[in-house]
């Protein structure tokens, strides 16, 4: 027999949290799917390119350092088969301690363009990236018309370079950086790192698409090149000394500015092993992807209710809805929020493929865990909510205690 469920006055409770929910997450997942759709007409994948004459050192490299010596020397090795576009690498070592100088030191008696140089003390105010930076773009060449700020940790591989500048200069672009390709190497990395990703690509849409507003404009300092005449103009890094996503923050700025700026997919030239195992991935990454340094904070927070509409919720909300259904509780707003979650997961689901290239799948083990990485999505958003209420107290070996606040 059928129970009519309606008679219970639990039933109009179930239809009001249903019904709220439709209206908090259509609005979010409106401009989610607005975004998304604009993948098809994005720039295609960077590949490698030979320099041309026109090129000749006209880039000096950045590498900014801090006890680096078990992650530097591929960096280096990648450096080191660049072409003649590439006129200097800066490696601005902030005093470490474990043997980096020295493994600096000797891959410049194997190619002398590489040098190392040392950043004067962090002078308060200042977060120990961009002041390295900032340290290696005031000792750069000036005949170079382009820096390029490059992550210990990443590989570069042959061509990227020339590529990234001729790319450059073809579409205008004042500062481009590059998404590279990631070396995961554990299951719980591949179960927790897509995740952390996808929260990027839902804020900001797909790599290589058309950018959005100044405050919008994404970044990644792994590989960050800039027109020196940009860079003089802003005052090398000093308008991102105080932030911890100093390359959001500084491309901000210089859109702000009316710099054309330009975020592309690389991995088909730049990989990095950027952390080690699933708990510095959280720790590490983590703190850093709500961006609370490059926007306001009712972007931040606004962002968070996004994210928590569209990537949070989904897979919560499509279990519950899907039980009440079970039990009997057939309303339009629990079938229509059920079908709506249930979308939301499908397209994760799909997004999954759409990633791939981004993930170096011939190394490690547990590569299985990514195509579980949907179900991390309600822990990778609430570290977002964590990193949005925290102010990071120690970033790379160093505490930071008198930061300024940002400008």
């Amino acid at each position: 027999m059928t129970v009519l469920l309606s008679e219970f006055p639990a039933v109009a409770g179930v239809g009001a949290i249903a019904t709220g929910l439709l209206l908090v997450q259509l609005p979010s997942v409106s401009l989610l799917i607005a975004r998304l759709l604009r993948g098809p007409g994005r720039l295609p994948p960077l590949r490698p390119q030979q320099a041309t004459p026109d090129l000749l050192g006209a880039v000096s490299v950045v590498v900014p350092t801090l006890n680096e010596a078990e992650r530097i020397s591929p960096c280096l090795a990648g450096l080191m088969q660049q072409g003649y576009e590439l006129r200097e690498v800066l490696v601005v070592d902030s005093h470490s301690q474990d043997g980096t100088g020295e493994l600096v030191k000797a891959a410049g008696r194997r190619d002398p363009r590489i040098r190392l140089t040392h950043d004067d003390p962090l002078p308060v105010g200042w977060v120990g990236r961009p002041w390295a930076l900032h340290n290696g773009f005031l000792q750069s060449s000036e005949a170079s018309r382009w820096i390029l700020g490059i992550d210990a940790d990443t590989q570069p591989q042959p061509g990227l370079i020339a590529s990234l500048v001729k790319t450059a200069e073809a579409q205008g672009f004042d500062l481009v950086s590059l998404a590279p390709q990631f070396i995961l190497k554990t299951a719980g990395e591949w179960w927790l790192q897509p995740a952390l990703l996808m929260t990027l690509l839902y804020r900001f849409g797909p790599v290589g698409s058309a950018g959005e507003a100044s405050e919008r404009v994404m970044a990644n300092g792994q590989c960050f090149l800039a027109r020196r005449s940009l860079l003089s103009a802003l005052g090398g890094y000093a308008s991102a000394r105080h932030s911890f996503c100093d390359d959001v923050t500084l491309a901000r700025n210089a859109a702000a500015q009316g710099a054309k700026v330009g975020f592309l997919d690389g991995s088909p030239l730049l990989k990095v092993r950027m952390y080690e195992g699933m708990q510095e991935t959280w720790e590490e990454w983590g703190r850093s992807l709500d961006l609370k340094d490059a926007c306001t904070a009712a972007q931040k927070w606004g962002d968070l209710g996004f994210l928590v509409a569209v990537q949070g919720l989904p897979l919560v909300a499509t279990v519950t809805l899907g039980a009440l259904l079970l039990m009997g509780y057939r309303m339009l707003p629990v079938e229509l929020a059920f079908g709506l979650n249930l979308g939301l997961l499908l397209i994760r689901v799909a997004l999954l493929f759409a990633i791939q290239s981004s993930y170096d799948r011939t190394q490690g083990n547990g590569r299985w865990a990514f195509w579980l990485s949907p179900l991390a999505d309600p822990a990778a958003v609430y570290r977002i909510f964590l990193s949005s209420i925290r102010q990071p107290k120690r970033w790379r070996g160093r505490e930071y205690t008198t930061l300024q606040e940002p400008l």
